[in-house]
């Protein structure tokens, strides 16, 4: 299978979340959240970005090859917790084939994760502390979320001219790109200047509460023993507990305990290296 690269995106209030018909379970929003936020005082409503789908583009003039184009809006970690993460989050879901269309009620906030390759051949993981919201103590891959704050993003006023507009979605598909590399230096700690430039492998929905993710694959010039040595003094350590450093076989069995976006990440590089050892 062909691998497409990113090569547009576009930001529009048109692929912002639909609030749902039943009003009820729109008020459970913030009543989930005002519970979560008397628990733990130090939650942060930050903005994100909305992934509303993507579209795929055939290339201009010499550019014969297609590419795809990521449909983005703007959402917030409060509407997060109060949708996909609500005990009645299948509630929020439309019964559609159409992806979209079936989340078109949930927050659906773009998270980001990186296959990173050591020079020796290895795949980096980090096991999540017990402190995180979700999934602590199981297995990711690094990454986060690109931040519409990076490109000054707060409302979807800051892009309502057509130049402006365009200038916006150049910016927001800097951050897809720019954003992974900085999760990668923040969480492992390995220089920005040890990574490979990030080559889009595809997106992944988890079952489970629907959250969506962007993946890449990320080589890295250093072995091993470097990153391990590196990581200790990772800037965004207290997300996670421990680093590993596994085969390609050895991730498989750890799959087990990972999230399923994260899981499907591996689907995906698994996708990326059946494709090159064709080519």
């Amino acid at each position: 299978m062909p691998f497409r690269s990113v090569s547009a995106t576009v930001f529009d209030e048109s692929y912002d979340r639909i609030p749902h018909s039943d009003s009820n379970l729109e008020n459970s929003i913030s009543q989930i959240w005002d519970q979560r936020v008397q628990k733990n005082g130090s939650l942060f409503n930050g903005k994100k970005f909305r992934y509303g789908g993507y579209s795929q583009k055939s290339g201009d003039g010499s550019k014969k090859e297609s590419y795809v184009c990521l449909h983005l809006g703007l959402t917030d970690y409060k509407t997060f917790v109060g949708t996909n993460l609500n005990p009645s989050w299948e509630k929020f879901l439309v019964a559609s084939e159409d992806d979209p269309t079936q989340c078109q009620h949930t927050s659906s906030p773009l998270g980001n994760g990186a296959i990173v390759e050591t020079s020796d051949q290895k795949i980096v993981l980090l096991q999540r502390s017990d402190n995180v919201g979700e999934f602590p103590g199981h297995f990711v891959f690094p990454g986060g979320h690109p931040e519409p704050q990076e490109v000054g993003i707060e409302t979807h006023e800051y892009c309502k001219g057509s130049k402006d507009s365009e200038l916006v979605n150049k910016k927001v598909l800097q951050e897809m790109f720019e954003s992974i590399i900085r999760e990668v230096v923040e969480e492992i700690g390995v220089p920005a200047t040890s990574l490979s430039d990030p080559l889009f492998i595809g997106i992944s929905r988890r079952v489970l509460n629907v959250r969506p993710a962007i993946f890449f694959f990320i080589k890295c010039s250093l072995e091993s023993k470097e990153i391990h040595q590196l990581y200790s003094k990772a800037q965004d350590g207290y997300e996670s507990t421990q680093l590993y450093t596994v085969s390609m076989i050895e991730v498989e069995h750890m799959t087990l305990k990972m999230p399923g976006c994260h899981q499907g990440g591996f689907a995906l590089y698994k996708l990326m290296v059946e494709a090159l050892k064709k080519n």
